[in-house]
């Protein structure tokens, strides 16, 4: 198995990022604004698209997610801005695959009807200080979800999208009516810029509200309920932090999992009273493997030693008496007179 390349993970968000805008803004579009049909719509769509390519990137699809993700300790940040290039031209091909194909309606007119997000007199009426503090508070709400079911300490890795997925829906139902739910800047860019020059102009609270909630929930998270690993080197608000020696800790054989967390530091050496094959960590496989050798070892060195044969090094072998000079009661002879 090949570890993902760069162009790997570019792949894999601007697919994942495209999927999610086109289907949840396209739902939006098709379905005359129904609530449960566009949350759901969202929801599924980055469910899927995390199992379908999170064990390649991570399954972003937001660089709200990967300014958490950064400042959380879960991602470089020489890759912040690859992800988020690749995460903005996804969404701009949908927008504009989105614009294109709503033309086939003979009397559309795209402009202020692209699903695109408002607040104001453009939008619901929703206040703009009122629509930034909502976009704050459920992107920051959105990026805690996923750091705590990306943790190492989450004993159910494989359920990660479902949690994720579900959080997303959950938002949307809470917020569509006031602002269209954003969460993410790219869906709001994405269709945006081919929703007139008024959704144009409101596209800053949707890109500010959403990076602010996920850089506070980034360097909170830990704070507020610890961490499973070491950060990524290169991560967080340490800089210059050294690369460790790691090796796969709780939960890595998720390769979704081992995306967003960096493997824990390997010991320097077993303690004074653990065999040398001891590994760092136990698994209940490797427990009971280690186990049975310890016993199959012990039953080996409690049985006699057959005749004729050099005893174990462990055992000093037995020097004879003086009055004792029968060669075949030892193989360690007395020596003999000149």
């Amino acid at each position: 198995m090949t570890e993902p390349t760069t162009g790997h993970k570019v792949a894999a968000e601007v697919v994942g990022t495209f999927v999610l805008v086109f289907f949840g803004c396209g739902t939006a579009l098709m379905s005359g604004g129904n609530y449960v049909a566009i949350g759901l719509a969202f929801g599924l769509t980055v469910l899927v698209m995390v199992y379908a390519v999170g064990r390649i990137s991570g399954g972003h699809f937001n660089p709200a997610v990967t300014l958490g993700a950064a400042i959380g300790g879960r991602l470089a940040w020489s890759q912040v801005l690859v992800y988020m290039a690749a995460q903005l031209v996804g969404a701009l091909l949908a927008g504009a695959s989105l614009f294109t194909l709503m033309h086939g309606f003979e009397d559309f007119d795209a402009e202020g009807n692209m699903a695109q997000n408002s607040f104001g007199d453009d939008g619901s009426g929703y206040a703009w200080w009122a629509a930034l503090l909502l976009e704050l508070l459920m992107t920051m709400i959105f990026i805690w979800v996923i750091l705590a079911v990306t943790d190492t300490r989450n004993e159910h890795p494989a359920l990660a999208p479902l949690a994720i997925g579900l959080a997303l829906t959950m938002i949307h139902f809470g917020s569509i009516a006031a602002t269209g739910t954003s969460v993410n800047p790219v869906r709001s860019i994405g269709v945006g810029v081919f929703a007139g020059t008024d959704a144009i102009m409101q596209l800053w609270l949707f890109i500010l509200a959403p990076l602010l909630g996920g850089a506070i929930a980034g360097a909170t998270y830990a704070a507020l309920f610890g961490h499973g690993a070491a950060p990524v080197p290169g991560s967080g608000l340490a800089f210059s932090r050294p690369p460790q020696a790691v090796v796969p800790g709780y939960g890595a054989t998720d390769q979704y999992q081992q995306q967003w967390n960096q493997p824990e530091a390997e010991q320097a050496a077993p303690w004074p009273s653990q065999p040398a094959t001891e590994p760092p960590q136990w698994t209940p496989e490797q427990q009971a493997e280690w186990e049975a050798q310890q016993q199959q070892q012990q039953q080996q060195w409690q049985q006699p030693p057959p005749a004729q044969s050099q005893p174990p090094q462990q055992q000093p072998p037995q020097q004879p008496g003086p009055d004792d000079d029968d060669p075949e009661r030892t193989q360690i002879r007395p020596p003999q007179g000149p």
